[in-house]
């Protein structure tokens, strides 16, 4: 009886990774939570503790796209990852690193860019931005950070194509730190080369 429930859950939870993943690719949806959710709520499944992971979402995502999109999608990704290597150039002084879906190859045409910076001194990110008057606006990003919840500064450029940039600015320790794994950033090299 637990067997056939625990199948059952893992089904659903299969096919709702897969809804939830559709509702990206055509809805234009990046936020992996209310894509779930949303899911959940459109395919009658009222036991929203069990959702899909996030990585589970991203290979229904991944499928879906090389399924359906197998046309457009190379293209808007190589277009978004060129535009990531503009802004990382522009910001060359931190070493900025690329994340998120834009690296990841999930990301879409209504994709943000996602940048990461290690520095200890987040002022002298935006006088950068300042004396480059580069717009864009303040805000802060909630991460998992040396085993806990912290709330990190981060800077969203406003780009001429609309894509916006977010430059998340981490302390200069977690740079080796074990919380991010190095297959999920890149540098500048290797965005060019992801693009070569």
């Amino acid at each position: 009886m637990g067997k056939e429930r625990n199948h059952r859950r893992d089904l659903m939870r299969e096919h709702l990774a897969h809804h939830a993943a559709r509702l990206m690719a055509e809805g234009g949806i990046t936020d992996y939570a209310f894509a779930k959710r949303k899911a959940a709520r459109q395919m009658g499944a009222t036991d929203t503790h069990h959702l899909p992971s996030n990585q589970q979402v991203e290979e229904a995502l991944r499928s879906f796209r090389s399924l359906y999109q197998g046309d457009s999608h190379p293209g808007i990704l190589r277009q978004l990852r060129a535009q990531a290597l503009h802004a990382m150039r522009l910001l060359e002084p931190f070493q900025p690193y690329l994340t998120g879906s834009v690296l990841g190859g999930t990301a879409g045409e209504q994709s943000d860019i996602n940048l990461v910076i290690y520095s200890d001194d987040e002022k002298s990110v935006m006088m950068f931005l300042l004396k480059r008057n580069l717009p864009f606006e303040s805000g802060e990003w909630r991460a998992h950070l040396a085993g806990r919840q912290q709330t990190l500064p981060s800077f969203t450029l406003q780009t001429g194509n609309g894509v916006p940039v977010h430059i998340t600015v981490l302390p200069g320790n977690a740079r080796h730190s074990g919380d991010r794994k190095a297959e999920t950033r890149a540098d500048a090299a290797a965005v060019e080369a992801l693009l070569g």
